[in-house]
């Protein structure tokens, strides 16, 4: 029986080596390209140079924190108290909305900046993860460097292209995601 071809993208790498900053740019460059496009990414929230939180910014424009220092939890990773709530009212629905898109249109593509610890959480959140990836869309997602039960069997997916991001490659990753995404 023959592989299936990578359709979808997993961005790894460590923390601050600019995920964010490509699914950014790859959003940007799809959207010039007039794909359809829809999910979210991560913004740091920072004040006096310290990091206070997280907030999810969906493409369809829509923001709201995700987790803080000031939040007692649970749960919480680290220091941050998270709202898994925001998860399954923003998040989920968005990426449901783009499942449906694919379903009307070919090549829409669902962008998930994170498949994280705080964000994984939601069981909604895992479910409609999964579904993405069953899809007829395309997806994109960051995901988590280390060990997780759950990131690392969509890391094993054999219609997965995993990609770890580095000093040498991020430069030009944007572009080459971008026409791997309106290829396939």
């Amino acid at each position: 029986m023959m592989q299936p071809r990578p359709r979808h993208v997993l961005l790894t790498g460590a923390p601050g080596s600019g995920k964010t900053t490509v699914v950014v740019a790859v959003l940007r460059l799809l959207s010039e390209s007039g794909r359809a496009t829809f999910g979210f990414w991560t913004q740091e929230i920072r004040e006096g140079g310290a990091r206070k939180g997280f907030a999810l910014k969906l493409v369809s424009g829509a923001r709201e924190m995700l987790a803080s220092v000031g939040w007692p939890g649970p749960p919480r990773v680290g220091k941050y108290g998270v709202k898994v709530e925001v998860m399954e009212r923003l998040v989920v629905p968005e990426i449901e909305r783009g499942l449906a898109a694919a379903k009307r249109k070919p090549g829409v593509v669902v962008v998930m900046d994170e498949i994280g610890k705080m964000e994984l959480f939601s069981r909604a959140f895992q479910q409609v993860v999964v579904s993405a990836f069953d899809s007829a869309a395309r997806v994109l997602a960051t995901i988590v460097a280390g060990p997780h039960r759950f990131a690392d069997s969509l890391k094993k997916r054999a219609d997965v292209k995993l990609i770890t991001l580095t000093r040498q490659n991020r430069e030009s990753l944007a572009e080459e995601i971008a026409e791997f995404l309106r290829s396939a």
